[in-house]
């Protein structure tokens, strides 16, 4: 999980640096939306790698450690991260 959500990290940087050169070369603007969508795609990917990963581990050992405090707190994370978005 962890090499695929940085490989798509990675090929999101790529891609944006690519948006970069496009925009200072005047390149036409749907070419350059295109290449932004690419980068968020990459990027979602990652995010969902992670959530799920966090999700079958954090998450899951706050619910078994069976303290309602530890099940607040990672809710509570997941709240916050979400309604940043």
């Amino acid at each position: 999980m962890k090499q695929k959500a940085n490989l798509s990290v990675k090929k999101g940087i790529s891609h944006l640096k690519r948006v970069s050169q496009m925009i200072d070369s005047d390149v036409y603007c749907i070419d350059i939306l295109q290449q932004i969508q690419a980068v968020q795609g990459y990027l979602n990917s990652a995010k969902k790698l992670l959530l799920e990963n966090h999700l079958r581990h954090c998450y899951k050992s706050a619910l078994e450690s069976r303290l309602p405090a530890e099940e607040e707190r990672v809710l509570k994370e997941l709240v916050k991260i979400f309604s940043k978005a």
